[in-house]
């Protein structure tokens, strides 16, 4: 059987799928083609007032594609209530590969040099696709989300898919939407132009933050 490549993976993003694992340590992979999507819809993003005073803070040192393989080998790791993560390593390889190719983007959240919350994704088109993202101070994932947010509105983005819906994530204005709709949204968003760089690399958090909710 041929094995499964980073175009390959790039094609089932396009048509509407998504690979998960069952386990760290197992090789296989399966595709995931929910009946209901979960969407965060760039116009209703919402911020506590609390986080928006955090992330103006600029409490912590907000980067973008400085360690993504950092970023992603966090995300799988074992977590409270956790002990197991659908990023295999096959995955995990896969998306070096297109990070190495400028697809895959992660937003990262420093500390005193240390990493300590981020999220990782793939970018076709005016779509993004976020895949997952960890935090091990309080707030850190979610600056980095107001952040990419920021980031996908100044850019042009018109999707950007969460896969699923939490109720961490529907606090920011993620819903469900159904799959015929889901796929007439990303047909959309792959016809037209993003720029995921649109915002300065080095935007504080009032830039990105402004760009979030404008």
């Amino acid at each position: 059987m041929r094995a499964f490549t980073a175009d390959d993976l790039l094609a089932c993003y396009a048509r509407g799928v998504f690979p998960m694992a069952d386990a760290r340590q197992d090789r296989r992979l399966f595709l995931v083609d929910p009946t209901r999507r979960g969407v965060l819809p760039l116009d209703g993003f919402r911020v506590s007032r609390r986080l928006a005073r955090t992330v103006r803070s600029d409490a912590f040192d907000v980067r973008v594609d400085t360690d993504f393989r950092a970023v992603i080998r966090a995300c799988a790791a074992p977590a409270p209530g956790r002990t197991e993560t659908w990023i295999n390593h096959t995955i995990e390889r896969l998306c070096l590969e297109l990070f190495a190719r400028g697809v895959a983007h992660s937003v990262e959240a420093w500390r005193d040099e240390e990493l300590v919350g981020g999220l990782y994704g793939v970018a076709l088109g005016a779509a993004f696709f976020g895949e997952s993202m960890f935090s091990t101070r309080r707030d850190a994932s979610k600056v980095a989300l107001t952040h990419l947010v920021g980031r996908l509105r100044a850019g042009g983005f018109r999707l950007l898919d969460t896969q699923f819906v939490t109720d961490h994530l529907s606090t920011f204005g993620a819903i469900e939407i159904d799959k015929t709709e889901y796929r007439r949204r990303l047909e959309a968003a792959l016809a037209a132009p993003g720029d995921f760089f649109a915002l300065p690399a080095d935007a504080n958090g009032a830039d990105a933050l402004g760009a979030a909710l404008a």
